[in-house]
């Protein structure tokens, strides 16, 4: 046996752990692994040259593909016709219940920023959208409210987690395992009849790719997964999320790469962000003002979703829009402000051609629909319009040194608050963590942290005087620890502490660590502490 499970078997895992679809996990891992590895080292090189000043471009080698006026996607599935309002969240019991209650035409049930990657997560997760397509799942929370399945429900869009993760709860020939293909391999051999069976199909969303060579990579799997599993090529459907820079460069190709199995593009707003200062944040034309100010209407954001619609559009392919992250409070004039917020940001992507966009909690579903109803009436989308006089270069995708706006000491602050609490939250099991009424995820954690990086690297002036210094973060970040641990218990209390010395390691270091997420889990997140979690 090639496989080994370190993760503890908690009551009814063995449904998802079979023998048979850890047989099929040991086949992709056999198949594609080594690639996975290789394009994992790509992306190392690549950004190593952006650290020596060379910028991305137009790939000169892919430009017959962006030139060829006559390739297509496939039709949109069904299912996938009109999703004009998506919902995003994980994959717990009571969010899976809402979600696909929710009036939203699309649920993305997300492994990945939006969940913390315990044991207990990844593998209940899978166990609640079996539930949910066989209609036998419910929730009943500590005040006696009961959750069940409506009639109408959402498409259900499973996102796996990205390319640079792995799963330690199961090893293959005695290493840990892709985290993307136990996300997609499970779901895939437990789901995807069940899906057919239901008159729609097994979808997904890929996360932070960063080349068409990646699309590439999943539409072989793809490929491979269908004929392994008996299925018709093709009915597996992705949209991918273009949320790196680099990836903004090879839409096209990225498309043409997955054509067949092709469900669109999105616009993922917080790791489009998060990468420019991931790739860049050592120049100093990159540096961002306050999070807050980094909005969808500047510059280098209008450019690239301007041409995120054309070039779907150019290919029958859907452009879903960005997240609206508001929470809705309990004082109607926070949410009064924060809805019409929400409502002029998805009137700006209706009107620029998005055929949906998304939202992070039930309470914006409606706000959303009413916009794209607006535009949209009774047609389920807006693919026929082209947007042709759309022209971006790529000067304009890097653009960042137009972006108004400061950064200030209270930008810092939200910064060093945000990060922490996150991590705190992630290392407690939660991925999605409502803060000051925005949800936040590991994309907007990451954003926080690379942006106080950033910020101490140039040193640069805060509104008002005075500088961002070490001595300044580490003063707030310490402020900030003992609020969070203000009466807690001793585990708690540790558990924020560790959080603060990732803040420290992944945003206050000399060099800036890829992502938080991938030493976190190492150091943190093992099996070990999943059952440790579960337990607690």
């Amino acid at each position: 046996m090639r496989y080994e499970i370190i993760g503890p078997m908690a009551e009814r895992f063995d449904e998802v752990l079979t023998g048979a679809a850890l047989d099929f996990l040991v086949a992709l891992d056999s198949e594609f692994a080594a690639r996975r590895v290789a394009l994992l080292d790509t992306r190392r090189a690549r950004r190593d040259r952006y650290a020596t000043g060379q910028l991305p471009d137009f790939l000169p080698e892919t430009a017959a593909v962006r030139d060829d006026p006559t390739w297509q996607v496939a039709a949109p599935a069904p299912g996938l016709e009109d999703r004009r309002v998506e919902i995003t969240g994980p994959p717990d019991r009571k969010m899976t219940i809402n979600a696909l209650n929710s009036g939203a035409k699309v649920w993305l049930a997300d492994f990945e920023d939006a969940t913390a990657p315990t044991w207990q997560n990844v593998i209940g997760g899978q166990l609640n959208l079996i539930d949910a397509l066989d209609r036998r799942i419910d929730f009943t929370d500590a005040r006696g409210k009961r959750y069940a399945l409506g009639d109408d429900l959402a498409t259900i869009v499973v996102r796996p987690r990205g390319w640079h993760l792995v799963e330690k709860g199961i090893v293959v020939d005695g290493r840990p395992i892709s985290a993307s293909l136990v996300d997609f391999g499970l779901y895939l051999f437990h789901c995807a009849r069940r899906q057919l069976d239901a008159g729609k199909g097994p979808y997904f969303y890929l996360p932070k790719l960063e080349s068409h060579r990646e699309a590439r990579l999943w539409n072989d799997i793809f490929v491979f997964a269908q004929r392994y599993l008996g299925l018709p090529q093709g009915t597996i459907r992705a949209t991918t999320l273009i949320e790196t820079i680099t990836a903004a460069f090879e839409m096209e190709e990225i498309l043409y790469e997955l054509r067949e199995h092709s469900a669109g593009l999105n616009a993922g707003r917080w790791d489009y962000i998060f990468s420019i200062i991931k790739n860049f944040g050592q120049w100093p034309d990159f540096v961002l003002p306050d999070r807050a100010e980094v909005t969808m209407t500047v510059p280098f954001m209008r450019a690239y979703t301007e041409l995120l619609v054309r070039t779907c559009h150019r290919r029958g392919a859907h452009a879903i829009g960005g997240m609206a992250a508001f929470v809705p409070a309990r004082d109607p004039q926070v949410n009064e402000m924060a809805l019409s917020k929400v409502r002029a940001d998805k009137q700006r992507e209706a009107g620029d051609g998005f055929d949906g966009s998304w939202v992070a909690h039930p309470g914006l579903v409606a706000t959303c629909r009413e916009v794209f109803d607006g535009v949209l009436g009774e047609r389920p989308n807006q693919l026929d319009r082209r947007r042709d006089e759309v022209t971006v270069t790529a000067a304009e995708l890097l653009s960042v040194d137009k972006t108004p706006g400061q950064v200030t000491e209270a930008g810092v602050r939200a910064n060093v608050a945000v990060a922490l609490r996150y991590i705190d939250a992630w290392l407690g099991g939660a991925g999605a963590v409502a803060l000051w009424n925005l949800m936040e995820d590991a994309a907007t954690a990451e954003i926080a942290r690379c942006q106080l990086w950033q910020w101490l690297h140039h040193g640069t002036p805060l509104a008002g005087g005075g500088s961002v210094t070490e001595e300044l973060v580490r003063s707030m970040l310490a402020e900030e620890l003992a609020t969070v641990t203000e009466g807690r218990a001793d585990a708690e209390r540790e558990r924020a502490e560790q959080a603060a010395r990732i803040v420290e390691e992944t945003a206050l270091g000399e060099n800036l660590p890829a992502f938080f997420t991938t030493s976190a889990y190492a150091r943190h997140l093992g099996p070990a502490r999943a059952l440790a979690l579960a337990a607690g």
